[in-house]
């Protein structure tokens, strides 16, 4: 089944995304969706970098996730963290629907920007791999956070290395393998390139995420294991980054790097 088309961009509302200035993190799952569908957006933290470093839009994303809040004007319940996305004049009422979490957000998107496909039970399994892969990208990021998210890198190193070798030598074989075997159970229809149907795909947008973020984090243990999974190294990594508009993002100053964030490199936590 092909995916849905996208409704036209003069029937969609204006969408705000809310996330952290500077950094992909789970932000980036969401922007690629929008660079795809080729649907304008507003990436309120990043507007203005590097004029006001993103903080104005930043005091934005901050006063969203307020600690205090228990709800806003529109109606919408308070959102626990970024990214959050805002999208005016889509609630029955006419007023701001806001969401949050990565997933939420895409279940949202993906028939609004065709991103999915027609059937209600392969929407189900976009929506499961996607939940999959953002389960590597939490495992990712533990690797340097193993104790404490509010600690710092340097006062847990030692657990850091047993953690980053665990996921090394285990997790990223076990999650390959089997987005390896969607691939190729696919392969009629999506040629290696996409995880379900015969069209680009949400989840393919946040697998490819994950694995471009690993390829910068652990990039000798990646490339060790590219001969192991052949159909994600050399049909769907690569033909991901040849998509309309993804492309063209990828090449631009408004993909942001890898730095500080979900996905970072520390040499000592790579293959030695």
């Amino acid at each position: 089944m092909s995916a849905s088309e996208p409704k036209k961009q003069r029937t969609n509302p204006q969408y705000e995304l809310l996330y952290h200035p500077g950094i992909p993190g789970r932000g980036e799952h969401i922007r690629l969706a929008f660079e795809a569908a080729g649907v304008s957006y507003k990436d309120t933290a990043n507007e203005n970098l590097p004029n006001d470093k993103g903080l104005n839009g930043y005091r934005e994303v901050l006063a969203v996730c307020d600690a205090k809040s228990t709800g806003d004007k529109d109606g919408n319940p308070p959102v626990f963290a970024p990214p959050a996305l805002r999208i005016p004049g889509a609630k029955k009422d006419g007023g701001t629907l806001l969401i949050h979490q990565t997933p939420n957000i895409l279940l949202y998107l993906g028939p609004e920007l065709g991103l999915v496909p027609e059937d209600e039970a392969e929407r189900l399994y976009v929506n499961q791999l996607t939940l999959t892969a953002l389960d590597v990208s939490n495992e990712a990021h533990d690797t340097h956070h193993p104790v404490a998210v509010m600690q710092y890198y340097e006062d847990q190193k030692d657990e850091a290395l047993k953690k980053a070798t665990d996921f090394r030598e285990t997790r990223i074989p076990k999650f390959f393998s089997y987005f390896e075997r969607v691939l190729k159970g696919n392969e009629s229809a999506g040629q290696g390139r996409y995880l379900v149907s015969d069209k680009l795909t949400y989840a393919d947008l946040v697998w490819w995420q994950v694995v471009d973020g690993l390829k910068f984090a652990f990039p000798k243990e990646m490339e060790a294991r590219s001969k192991e999974f052949p159909l994600i190294y050399t049909k769907f990594y690569p033909g991901i980054k040849e998509e309309k508009g993804i492309k063209q993002y990828l090449a631009s100053d408004r993909r942001p790097k890898y730095g500080m964030g979900i996905f970072r490199h520390y040499p000592e936590l790579d293959r030695q």
